[in-house]
């Protein structure tokens, strides 16, 4: 395992909005709008408990993760691109169904969510670490040929939720999956429908915006498509789209 651990990245100092070299600074909507719950250190040590995620998503975290995994066949023998670290086991998980031909990817643009998935991984975790822009990724034309967005798009304003689908089409290889687990307008009928507007109105600026359009209608209309699925689950609140290159 020697040679797996050599493939982690270094560690990345911490901190706000520094720039350095190579690296992207921070985007604006992030500070202003999630300083909360992903850029301070106390809010990394409050939310990436198990109990904590869970709840979030109404009890729904292992049945929303499992949905993501199921679409990369384990064991997991393909090159994957994870856009954006994420609280909870996710990325854990992921590694434990990754078989010896397999390689995994992360990316965030906060130093700070970086170390946190470092610290959650073993050392020798055959896992490589990169701090990017989502929107703007440094990776060359289909580097991979799956690339998973959870919980990703509804934090991002419609500009940058564009662009980031764009790049992950880009860097997904012809044959290759685009996998997309976020939120969804909730049926009429869904009691959470009326709990949940006001609370991600309040606390998510963007995240109603996947309550009005589909996902489908943020990609780039230069580039074909092979098929597009989309499924919803708990009364709709929760939706998996996959986009096939």
């Amino acid at each position: 395992m020697k040679q797996s651990a050599e493939r982690i990245a270094p560690p990345f100092p911490l901190g706000s909005s520094a720039h350095f070299a190579g690296h992207p600074e921070l985007p604006d909507y992030l500070e202003k709008n999630y300083w909360w719950a992903y850029l301070h250190p106390a809010a990394v040590r409050f939310f990436d408990r198990p109990w904590m995620v869970n709840l979030i998503l109404w009890g729904n975290f292992k049945r929303l993760r499992d949905l993501a995994l199921a679409e990369l066949d384990t064991p997991i023998d393909q090159n994957v691109l994870q856009i954006a670290c994420v609280y909870g086991d996710f990325t854990p998980r992921l590694l434990t169904a990754l078989a010896p031909g397999g390689t995994l990817d992360v990316v965030d643009v906060a130093p700070i969510q970086i170390d946190n998935l470092r610290a959650k991984l073993q050392p020798d975790a055959p896992v490589r670490l990169h701090r990017q822009d989502a929107s703007c990724l440094h990776f060359p034309d289909e580097s991979f040929e799956a690339v998973v967005l959870f919980f990703l798009l509804h934090e991002q304003p419609e500009a940058v939720r564009r662009a980031t689908l764009a790049e992950a089409l880009r860097v997904t290889r012809p044959g290759g999956r685009v996998i997309i687990v976020d939120y969804h307008q909730p049926r009429r009928r869904n009691p959470l429908r009326y709990v949940m507007a006001p609370i991600l109105k309040h606390l998510e600026p963007f995240a109603m915006d996947l309550w009005h359009n589909e996902i489908g209608s943020y990609l780039p209309a230069s580039r074909p498509l092979s098929s597009l699925t989309k499924e919803t689950c708990f009364g709709s609140l929760y939706q998996k789209v996959v986009i096939s290159r």
